[in-house]
């Protein structure tokens, strides 16, 4: 694989995650970012999605430390001049200092080494309790209203539902960063699981234990 580059540009989102080997649709039309893709699509097309945070200002508001680093696998531009554009995830990575960029858009010195197992081959979670996850999905997915594919879910492999879940799922903000930030596939999918359990505890008017 290609080194991975020392600084990033950063594109903040609130509510927005981008796991290893997911894909992340995005619709870009703020100028800055418009230009920071024409920017990535002439070189490594790697950027970086990193949730907000409370505080700053409006154009510059905090972010967090940890993000996603994704692709640009799919680019198209609309009549209006929008971008649409598809990231798949790489690898997440840690934020050691913010630039002061020449760009309108926001750069980053980023540090890859806490998430190295995220380029190694996938955790297939082959010990997961499928039976207890699904069974949770559904209950919550029933309680919340959402629809999906079972055959889809129960066919594909664990991690991938908890990360497409995860990135998907109308989590809070803080709930999605802590899925971002577990270590790995198997913290991943044990956090979900107590999240799940306590989410349907609440909806049940019970208290979590």
């Amino acid at each position: 694989m290609t080194q991975l580059p020392k600084t990033l540009p950063v594109f903040p989102l609130g509510g927005a995650i981008l796991l290893p080997g997911e894909i992340l649709p995005l619709n870009i039309f703020e100028p800055r970012y418009l230009n920071m893709i024409d920017d990535a699509m002439a070189g490594d097309k790697l950027i970086g999605i990193v949730q907000t945070r409370a505080g700053g200002p409006a154009d510059q508001p905090f972010i967090e430390a940890i993000g996603g680093a994704g692709r640009i696998t799919r680019h198209a531009e609309t009549e209006d001049g929008r971008y649409l554009i598809e990231l798949e995830g790489l690898s997440r990575f840690e934020i050691t200092a913010e630039l002061d960029a020449k760009t309108p858009y926001r750069m980053a010195q980023v540090d890859w080494s806490l998430f190295d197992a995220d380029r190694a081959a996938p955790d297939a979670l082959l010990t997961a309790d499928r039976e207890r996850f699904t069974a949770l999905l559904r209950g919550w997915f029933a309680q919340e209203g959402i629809k999906c594919d079972w055959g889809t879910v129960e066919a594909a492999p664990v991690i991938r539902i908890v990360d497409q879940i995860a990135m998907a799922a109308p989590f809070a903000a803080k709930e999605k960063q802590a899925l971002l930030e577990a270590g790995d596939g198997r913290a991943r999918y044990d956090l979900m699981t107590a999240l799940l359990e306590k989410k349907l505890a609440e909806g049940a008017g019970g208290t979590p234990n």
